[in-house]
């Protein structure tokens, strides 16, 4: 298969998994299994382009956000995203130089994705029938925080899937709990790709041509948008419950097919 084509299919899978709380890396992990092997550069850096999705989807949210800095509630809210995003900027860095890296084994992206999955099923049935409330407290904002490291240590977990189960956990509402998610994911995944960008051209690691990683960004914001869209208004209505059984029927098919 031209190289070309595959790019676009990874491009897809990325776009399409990145928000929704199915574990990207343990979509990609599969796919890579039929269409080759990319670098780590291409597999952080196409995750702007489904960045670049989210902004359009919240143009308003945000220009609300950057517009109302002199209201209360809104610089509360923005302090607390700023805290979400230094804790896990500073402890990513960390774990960085402690040298970490995507782990070359699949049986732990496997078990994490499986892991969250049943984690999503048991979580949905305690909910069921407890009030959640729209506020994003320090509380949630701090865990959210943390929880977006927990998928640095284990890649599967889903940083989308983590800091939304946690947000619920802690009595977030569905829809408040996704669109803190998304928001954070904004200069968290744009600071992860800038850092990858910046080792590539220092030379410090071998990695895919900038014209297939452009092209796999590219693919990977058209789909994203379409995606994210679309789970705005899923949440609205549904819990994640059918989430959690795909992701063990994921990490079940990781664990049979991926050697």
């Amino acid at each position: 298969m031209p190289d070309w084509i595959a790019v676009i299919l990874l491009g897809a899978i990325e776009g399409i998994t990145e928000f929704l709380p199915i574990s990207s890396t343990g979509h990609l992990l599969l796919a890579e299994h039929w269409l080759g092997h990319r670098s780590e550069l291409f597999n952080v850096v196409i995750q702007s382009g489904a960045v670049l999705a989210v902004l359009a989807v919240f143009a308003q949210r945000a220009k609300a956000l950057l517009t109302g800095w002199n209201k209360p509630e809104t610089r509360d809210y923005l302090l607390k995203l700023a805290v979400a995003f230094v804790l896990t900027a500073v402890g990513g860095l960390a774990l960085k130089k402690a040298g970490l890296k995507l782990p070359k084994e699949t049986a732990p992206i496997a078990w994490a994705t499986l892991l969250g999955g049943v984690l999503f099923v048991a979580l949905e049935r305690w909910l069921k029938g407890r009030p959640t409330v729209e506020n994003v407290t320090w509380t949630v904002a701090i865990a959210v925080g943390i929880a977006q490291l927990i998928a640095v240590g284990f890649p599967g977990a889903s940083r989308s899937g983590t800091t939304i189960l946690l947000a619920l956990a802690l009595g977030l509402s569905r829809s408040a709990a996704t669109e803190f998610s998304f928001l954070l994911g904004i200069p968290t995944l744009l600071a992860a790709g800038a850092k990858e960008s910046l080792d590539a051209l220092k030379g410090h690691e071998p990695h895919d041509s900038w014209a297939l990683i452009a092209l796999g960004t590219v693919v990977a914001a058209v789909t994203a948008f379409v995606v994210v869209k679309w789970l705005l208004g899923y949440v609205r209505r549904n819990t994640f419950t059918s989430f959690g059984w795909y992701r063990i029927a994921v990490g079940a098919a990781i664990l049979l097919l991926v050697r």
